[in-house]
């Protein structure tokens, strides 16, 4: 009898316990934070994949740069822009130079055209030069990179919607205070999250091409040639003899004063010469 009074009590007291242990890992799950609690139901059974990246296909960032020569630089910018518009590109950047080191007026464009009209435009640009001197296109897969971005933001959405529930189930105002503060930070790392998955996207969607074109100008001469030295010498032998010309017509009332001086002398020896003749 004593033995069977032993083991019902037993069997109630190892009955309290499981209840009690329960409730507690119960308590417990509303107070861990759902990052706690999806990681503890993702070790207890295996996620089921995710169809959202499988739906993915694959992200391309192509980009490129060419460079030649024109002998209309104005036309030429004008094709381009033409050409732009009809494959709905954009001009980002533009700006224009005169580089007097190599004697030739500069175009350099940052534009953006939709991938899927790249090859087309760059086609186009390139069948308006005279003289191609570079063009390099790179591509980069970037389709891991989003993936990644787009799980992380499912994820914090998915966390934002837990404590959500939680501020809705909440009494304490310690709770609701603590649970506002960390929905505040979700939310701000989804802006940021989303911020850098719309980057992704526009980078995939729009190609860059960077363009710089140019023309030649006309060669000046910089005074280092012998044809220019010869020039120039005779102009500065030229303009000497002007100034000597000049000067020595200025110096007319010396000249005049030399003649006079030059009759009376010679008069004066004429008369010497024929007094003594006369003697």
């Amino acid at each position: 009898m004593k033995k069977l009074i032993f083991v019902c009590v037993l069997s109630l007291a190892l009955g309290a316990c499981e209840k009690k242990q329960k409730a507690e890992l119960k308590s417990l799950d509303l107070i861990m934070p759902p990052s706690m609690v999806d990681q503890k139901q993702k070790a207890s059974k295996p996620a089921p994949p995710d169809q959202e990246t499988k739906a993915i296909t694959k992200k391309i960032i192509k980009n490129g740069d060419i460079s030649f020569e024109t002998n209309n630089i104005a036309a030429t910018r004008k094709a381009i822009s033409s050409s732009l518009n009809k494959l709905d590109g954009y001009i980002a950047e533009e700006s224009e130079t005169n580089n007097s080191d190599n004697n030739r007026k500069e175009f350099n464009l940052k534009t953006r055209i939709p991938a899927k009209n790249f090859d087309q435009f760059l086609q186009n640009v390139s069948s308006g030069a005279d003289r191609i001197d570079s063009k390099n296109i790179s591509m980069k897969d970037v389709t891991t990179e989003y993936i990644d971005i787009s799980t992380q933001l499912t994820n914090k959405k998915k966390l934002e919607e837990r404590y959500l529930e939680l501020l809705k189930k909440g009494t304490k105002i310690s709770d609701l205070l603590e649970i506002e503060n960390k929905l505040t930070e979700i939310q701000t790392d989804i802006e940021s999250t989303q911020g850098q998955l719309n980057y992704l996207e526009k980078q995939v969607e729009y190609s860059e091409l960077d363009i710089t074109f140019y023309t030649k100008l006309a060669v000046e001469d910089n005074g280092k040639t012998f044809g220019y030295k010869l020039l120039s010498s005779l102009s500065d032998g030229w303009e000497i003899l002007g100034v000597l010309f000049l000067g020595f017509v200025g110096l007319w009332p010396v000249w005049i004063i030399i003649a006079v001086l030059f009759v009376i002398v010679k008069g004066w020896r004429k008369r010497m010469r024929n007094g003594k003749a006369t003697a």
